[in-house]
């Protein structure tokens, strides 16, 4: 049986029938939840602080999404399409697709509205099963099987690539290490270049 607060958190998840007010105050909680799992990793985001942060009080946020982890799916909406970017490295020249993985990977870093629920998923696989379950989960199916079937280079291959560009984001966006943090895009791009088109054959 449902109960009067779940069928209530259900109509607020669904468009028609909303109160005025619903749609910006679920947006403000899920622009919170963004910056603090960014900022903060998921387990050191509480419930509490997102409501807090968003100003709303906290049963909002149970209203809305149930639980923090609920709050956390709906945030991390992984800002990239494999179906846009996996077609533009395929359509590079064989011997160029290293040169353009590392630009891509950069331009999504570089562009401020997809960072911060990247640095959030990053930091909370780091120190959350669930979290790193929701990254393999994405890697897996979104990227690397899509990769994989559009090309013969084998997995492990393909994962040490992507293993390669994590590892540079991390240093670069996470421990902000200098001076990677600070070198530009094309001083990056022709340093990995090489050793991603040695694992892409």
């Amino acid at each position: 049986m449902t109960s009067a607060h779940g069928t209530a958190g259900a109509r607020a998840s669904r468009g028609p029938g909303r109160r005025p007010g619903q749609t910006e105050t679920r947006e403000a909680i899920l622009g919170a939840a963004r910056e603090l799992f960014a900022e903060k990793g998921y387990d050191g985001a509480s419930l509490r602080a997102i409501a807090r942060a968003a100003g709303v009080d906290p049963a909002l946020v149970h209203h809305f999404f149930g639980n923090k982890e609920g709050v956390f799916v709906e945030a991390m909406r992984f800002p990239i399409d494999p179906s846009v970017l996996l077609p533009h490295i395929l359509a590079a020249p064989r011997e160029r697709r290293g040169e353009t993985i590392a630009r891509v990977f950069l331009g999504v870093w570089e562009d401020p509205g997809r960072r911060p629920p990247l640095l959030a998923m990053l930091r909370s696989a780091m120190t959350n099963e669930r979290a790193a379950a929701l990254l393999r989960e994405f890697i897996g199916s979104a990227l690397f099987a899509r990769a994989g079937a559009a090309t013969d280079v084998p997995q492990l291959r393909l994962q040490a690539a992507a293993g390669q560009m994590i590892g540079l984001m991390i240093l670069r966006y996470v421990v902000r290490v200098e001076p990677l943090a600070s070198a530009s895009e094309d001083e990056l791009v022709e340093l990995v270049a090489p050793v991603l088109q040695s694992y892409l054959g």
